[in-house]
């Protein structure tokens, strides 16, 4: 082979190699051996989430979270194992997560129709997006396709989910760790218009910022980390107590927890560090200015791009038989 076609050919197996991946998350994977599959989750999600709304929030939180850790893959939904190793499950950021049993249900179904075909991390990626769009939040579009992981360890948890008490550095970092950029960081931040979260997740602020009791939050409202202690978090240990994220608005996929952050009532530690840079903080104005729908779009952008982080496709992997398990 002359030097110029065989260069021609080793470019074109590079592309191909590139690509492979990618290329094998699509659109409708399971349209021939599993026809209704995304039709079977759509339709449990759609019956029983008017009656737990709250479930929308858990769920993409839950997608979020396994995301940030070897990607798509459905590793924090293993258990630990009788070896002992710590799953996700147990690391920090995981412990307030619930709805592992709504995954559960669906991929029992799935099995029903069709064994060991459909992914947990798919039945996780694909509930996510129909419990948002059942309680009137943005589409996205799910191209289906991922393998289920075999590993999973709590110390990977703690170290790349971006924690509620981040500071703007730590959240950039870990946002381009997994290929996303300051827009996403942004835009993915206004899922937090919908859903509640512990006080431990921000009682920091109110009680103990500096380190030294008694400490608040200068970046926080006075009269809204009142409200939050006279209302909710009584004290530094309440790890029980729940306060809405976007209050008055916390059911609503809305716009509203953009308006929160300009008056400087964002819960966590991480929504404030967005009006800290000029960059995202012109990216919250822009979408302030603009329209639900111009949200909606750019929000479903960000979910897609979200969803293929380091996807398993191919061989690699497995396709569970049960979530919490790796196949025996």
């Amino acid at each position: 082979m002359r030097g110029f076609d065989y260069f021609v050919v080793m470019f074109f197996c590079l592309l191909v190699f590139m690509g492979s991946t990618e290329g094998q998350l699509q659109m409708g994977f399971y349209s021939r051996s599993c026809p209704n599959a995304e039709k079977i989750v759509q339709d449990y999600v759609n019956r029983h989430i008017h009656n737990a709304p709250s479930v929308a929030a858990t769920i993409i939180r839950m997608h979020f979270h396994d995301c940030f850790v070897r990607g798509c893959d459905a590793s924090l939904l293993l258990n630990t194992t009788s070896s002992g190793n710590q799953t996700e499950k147990l690391a920090t950021p995981n412990l307030t997560l619930r709805q592992f049993d709504f995954i559960d249900r669906v991929k029992s179904l799935l099995e029903a129709a069709c064994p060991g075909v459909v992914s947990c991390a798919d039945v996780l990626a694909l509930v996510a997006r129909d419990a948002i769009v059942a309680t009137g939040g943005p589409f996205w579009k799910v191209p289906t396709g991922r393998r289920d992981g075999t590993i999973s360890r709590s110390s990977e948890a703690l170290n790349n989910i971006p924690p509620p008490t981040s500071n703007f550095t730590n959240l950039q970092r870990l946002f381009a760790n997994q290929g996303l950029n300051l827009k996403d960081l942004v835009v993915l931040s206004g899922a937090h218009t919908i859903g509640v979260a512990h006080c431990s997740s921000f009682s920091n602020r109110l009680y103990n910022f500096t380190g030294a009791l008694g400490t608040q939050d200068p970046a926080l409202d006075s009269e809204y980390a009142a409200n939050l202690k006279a209302r909710k978090c009584r004290s530094l240990n309440d790890n029980t107590t729940i306060a809405e994220m976007d209050p008055g608005s916390f059911r609503t996929f809305d716009l509203s927890y953009y308006r929160l952050l300009l008056k400087r009532r964002g819960l966590f530690q991480s929504d404030s560090a967005l009006t800290t840079n000029s960059t995202t903080l012109s990216y919250v104005n822009r979408l302030l200015g603009g329209s639900l729908e111009n949200f909606f779009a750019e929000f479903a952008k960000s979910m897609e791009k979200m969803g293929r982080i380091n996807v398993k496709t191919g061989t690699v992997g497995e396709i569970r038989k049960q979530c919490a398990v790796v196949n025996s």
